[in-house]
């Protein structure tokens, strides 16, 4: 059984970012799915959404999604065809700023010079007894 789940969250993923890709347009924003979850009744999906953007472009992509998930989910259900058509629950995915943003963090670190030569400068002054 975890086999299938795992073939159905894949079809689910790529079938709706096919569909959000051709039906929407976000300004200033970049919208892709990230990952898909899906319970074990096939019932209930919960879809993460990454928005790159604006904090208010990325509340109005994530609303935009939020009030077309009806359209979505009954585009998807005639492109995926399984006795239920998971019900879709639209999450926000903020692992993608929170990462770029530790990157930044990371770049700003200053490393302090060291008072003394390494060991390795020493060694270049000094003469090699023959």
């Amino acid at each position: 059984m975890k086999h299938r789940l795992k073939r159905v969250r894949e079809i689910i993923k790529r079938e709706l970012s096919e569909l959000i890709v051709r039906e929407f347009t976000f300004p200033g924003a970049l919208v892709t799915v990230q990952d898909v979850d899906v319970t074990p009744d096939l019932k209930h999906s919960n879809v993460y959404i990454s928005a790159l953007g604006s904090e208010t472009e990325r509340d109005a992509a994530f609303k935009k999604l939020q009030e077309n998930r009806v359209m979505l989910q009954l585009a998807m259900s005639k492109r995926v065809i399984l006795k239920y058509t998971p019900q879709i629950h639209f999450r926000l995915d903020t692992s993608i700023e929170r990462g770029s943003r530790i990157i930044e963090l990371l770049q700003k670190i200053e490393i302090p010079e060291t008072d003394g030569e390494s060991e390795t400068e020493k060694g270049e002054t000094e003469t090699e007894p023959e």
